[in-house]
This record gives C-alpha cells, structure tokens and sequence, in this order.
C-alpha cells in the first residue's frame, strides 16, 4: 500500500537526515490519518483505500501547484522552490502515468468491455476506466478522448 511506502521511506528519510523530504512525508501520513479518522467517525474501522489515497496525494500536488503560481506571483521564489521539491517527493508515491499507447488501449480496452456504442454508454466506459487506472489517468482528457471515440 502506499501509506506503507510512505511510512518506509519516512523511516529512510529520517535516518539519511534528509529535512524536506521527512516533513513532506510527515504532511502526507497526516493527511492519510485525518481521512482514516473522518471515515471511523462515520463508518467506523475503515481505512482509506489505494484510490482514496491516490486522489488524496493528487489534491496535495494540486495544492502545491496553485501556492506555487501564488509565491511566483509574490517574488517568493525559494517557497515556490520548496513547492516544487515537494511535488517530486508527493508524485514518487503516485503510480505510473498511462504512456499514449497505453491510454489508447485503455480506452479501446474500456469500450469494448462495455460494449458501448454510442455517447449514451459514456458513463460505464469511465466507469471502467476509474476503477482500473485510478492515479494514472486524467479524466477530464479520458472523458473527451472516450466521447470522440464514441461519437
């Protein structure tokens, strides 16, 4: 799991003295814990799974890249720095990126599970793309390739 990765190369980090990458990995496992708790005050006894986890760290790089434009903006170039360190730190967690070629065959792949035919099928398509490549996709470009492939 990923939260076990992170906890590792927190253990790792820490013993190498290495300070951004200890905090970046701390800010993570905080984040991870505050889900877990949100979810056992509701559910109770349930633990955040790989896609809620991987949606999670994608909002941290998200978070990120807007303080970045912020500092930028501001003449704050050594934090839009340290930003920029903790989005390589945050994405060596996140899985692979679909290359083009796979992202096709994903699609296609999709389709044809589906048997979608036309734009109307849309939603199982995504459907199916969400729960297989969860991290690896941005679904706003899959939503449009999926309707032209549709259409």
């Amino acid at each position: 799991m990923i939260r076990d990765q992170i906890a590792s190369a927190l253990k790792d980090a820490e013993e190498a003295g290495n300070d951004v990458p200890c905090c970046t990995m701390r800010l993570m496992l905080a984040a991870i814990r505050d889900r877990d708790q949100a979810l056992n005050s509701d559910d109770g006894g349930q633990r955040l799974d790989e896609p809620e986890t991987i949606a999670l760290l994608a909002r941290m790089i998200a978070q990120r890249e807007k303080s970045i434009e912020e500092y930028e903006q501001a003449g704050r170039m050594e934090e839009a720095e340290r930003e920029r360190d903790e989005i390589k730190i945050i994405r060596q967690f996140m899985p692979r990126p679909l290359t083009g070629q796979e992202y096709d065959a994903a699609i296609r792949g999709a389709i044809a599970e589906t048997q979608a035919s036309s734009i109307r099928d849309m939603g199982k398509v995504m459907g199916v793309l969400r729960s297989r490549y969860p991290g690896r996709i941005d679904f706003c470009d899959a939503n449009a390739r999926v309707k032209a492939a549709l259409g």
